[in-house]
């Protein structure tokens, strides 16, 4: 008989109850097992952070070439201002609605949701992330402008390399890692408090969502001169395709055909909507930003709008870059969590429990928005070619 598998998100949702489960019932000596394990997975995953960034920043910036064309640059540039404006748009929205939903009662003290693992191993990072992303800049863009095909394809299997001890390693194991500290929590009575605010946040975020798609296709339908809620309409089976799939590039053939009926040219279509799918994460990018708001109010972390600007900047070009591995974006914003605000190892756990939670509905946000960037190309190139 075939195995049968499990889905991620399910995964996450039984580690949660049975990490619940063991803090309040069991003894101490099992959730400082836990916590042992999710030391030395943490020591692990810092280790990797820096050699992710790097194996998928490098070939990702690597491939677009010295001679893109002009459909491919402003495709690029089109997914990633949409994907800024997005964590933009975040910020404002969830800086100004959180502090209502998360009060004082459920900010954490981290002295209280320690607790101490039997023993520990140390696994320091070969060099910080900062390092990592200048590295990677610099080599991506060597290998575009020299157009080294030798470096370009040592840098892929390098990435292929990480991105399947992603899959194969460190996605499987995510589940145990919020198991600890879901247990952690729970032992220390601070996890009824993080399960509400969870709740709460899940909602509004995927209120925002729609928000987003509304937005997203009323400015393609101005610019187009399309009925923008039409188009909308028209590509609800790839929404929902997303949904079941979790997974931008199994839903292309359906993001494809519905591009199509919008009445987008087939030959862009088939251009824009398979780059998209991979370089088009404005969902994600919502998400990793509300998701990263609420736990630095959770947490009492300062947040500046500063230092806000600076990681959504950085996070659009993570995105770019992420595996097509379920939970692969937030497994490539790690690297910005950690460099530029600053969250420890039970903070990213958190992190990514909450966005695993919500990962179909980014895919199935990322994937319909889609459809707005090809109008848009559609558009533009149609106007060129009458001019012409």
């Amino acid at each position: 008989m075939k195995s049968i598998k499990i889905p991620l998100l399910a995964r996450v949702v039984i580690a949660i109850v049975l990490g619940i489960m063991v803090g309040c019932w069991c003894p101490e000596w099992i959730v400082r097992l836990a916590a042992t394990f999710n030391a030395i997975f943490g020591n692990l995953l810092s280790f990797f952070i820096p050699l992710i960034i790097v194996g998928l920043v490098t070939p990702a910036i690597g491939g677009i070439g010295k001679n893109a064309g002009r459909m491919l640059l402003l495709t690029i540039i089109l997914a990633y201002a949409d994907t800024v404006c997005s964590g933009l748009l975040t910020y404002g929205v969830s800086y100004n609605i959180f502090p209502s939903y998360i009060t004082p009662d459920t900010v954490l003290n981290a002295s209280e949701t320690k607790v101490e693992p039997f023993f520990n191993i140390e696994i320091p990072p070969m060099f910080d992330v900062m390092s990592a992303l200048v590295l990677a800049f610099t080599i991506g863009l060597g290998i575009a402008f020299l157009d080294s095909k030798g470096l370009k394809r040592g840098f892929d299997e390098f990435g292929d390399i990480i991105a399947r001890t992603i899959a194969v390693v460190i996605v499987p194991l995510l589940p145990v890692y919020i198991f600890g500290i879901f247990s952690a929590m729970a032992f220390t009575g601070q996890v009824w408090h993080i399960v509400q605010t969870f709740l709460a946040i899940i909602l509004i975020i995927f209120a925002m969502h729609i928000g987003l798609l509304v937005l997203q296709y009323i400015v393609a339908g101005l610019i187009a001169r399309r009925n923008p809620f039409k188009a909308l309409y028209t590509m609800l089976p790839a929404y929902f395709t997303a949904l079941g799939t979790s997974s931008s590039a199994a839903t292309i053939p359906v993001t494809l055909r519905q591009t199509i009926a919008c009445g987008v040219n087939p030959s862009i279509a088939g251009f824009t909507i398979p780059l998209c799918a991979t370089i088009h994460m404005s969902g994600s990018v919502m998400k990793i930003t509300a998701c990263a708001i609420a736990l630095m109010l959770m947490q009492g972390m300062p947040i500046t709008t500063g230092t806000m600007i600076t990681f959504i900047l950085l996070l659009g070009i993570m995105m770019v870059a992420a595996p097509g591995v379920p939970g692969g974006c937030i497994m490539a914003a790690l690297g910005v969590l950690q460099s530029v605000l600053g969250f420890n190892a039970d903070q990213q756990a958190l992190m990514i429990a909450l966005y695993i939670a919500m990962d179909c509905f980014g895919t199935a946000c990322n994937v319909t928005g889609d459809g707005a960037i090809a109008l848009i190309i559609n558009h533009i190139y149609n106007k060129k070619s009458d001019e012409s």
